[in-house]
């Protein structure tokens, strides 16, 4: 009989600090995901974080020579052949940062075609929550990748609030993006229920994206 190959869940962290609310938010959702997956099937799930600012310099360096040091080639091969991604930014100018999308540029357009994705960004104020549908979800879609409608911004006033009786807290948006990606990476839909593949489910037109987004 033979080994079944773990479940790899990659989460990408564009934080610069240390603590990091934007390595902390990767974290909660990667565990919202293993947690899910291990519920719900019986195959070991490996989850790998990656701190971009460690590779901040390989970064630069791929950029002008074309050429990625051992560590960038490993982090790019781990995004590239995970089965579920979670990519996480903090907010800067009003978008994603210059090192997130550095890191996003390196991998090539087609490399994550099909893959299940969940977006999040942390910032200091809800005002530039947003960032999450006019800059990540694109970025994702050009890359082919599947956006999964619940998307996560973490503002600093989300950290300890349980959310009031309008709106979800943190902690309850994370659950549910963990376990949208969980349900993708098994097959099945958002709601649970599975499905087989068809031939359209590699690439989600942006449009249906949008039509099916739910802001947070």
């Amino acid at each position: 009989m033979f080994a079944t190959a773990p479940l790899r869940i990659v989460a990408v962290s564009a934080g610069l600090s240390s603590p990091s609310s934007t390595r902390l938010l990767a974290d909660r959702l990667a565990g919202a995901a293993r947690e899910r997956l291990e519920a719900d099937q019986d195959r070991r799930v490996d989850v790998q974080v990656i701190e971009l600012r460690d590779l901040a310099v390989d970064i630069a360096n791929n950029l002008v020579t074309g050429f990625p040091p051992r560590a960038l080639k490993d982090a790019i091969d781990a995004v590239t052949e995970a089965d579920g991604l979670i990519a996480v930014t903090p907010v800067f100018t009003a978008s994603y940062s210059g090192l997130f999308k550095s890191f996003f540029d390196l991998i090539d357009h087609t490399a994550l075609t099909g893959k299940p994705v969940v977006v999040a960004a942390t910032g200091g104020t809800a005002r530039h929550s947003l960032v999450l549908e006019h800059a990540l979800r694109p970025l994702f879609a050009y890359l082919r990748a599947v956006t999964l409608p619940t998307s996560v911004y973490a503002a600093s006033e989300d950290w300890g609030s349980s959310g009031d009786e309008y709106t979800e807290g943190l902690p309850s948006r994370i659950r549910r993006a963990g376990g949208e990606l969980a349900s993708a990476v098994l097959g099945r839909t958002v709601s649970g229920a599975s499905r087989a593949p068809g031939l359209d489910d590699a690439v989600v037109p942006f449009e249906q994206q949008l039509a099916d987004l739910r802001l947070d």
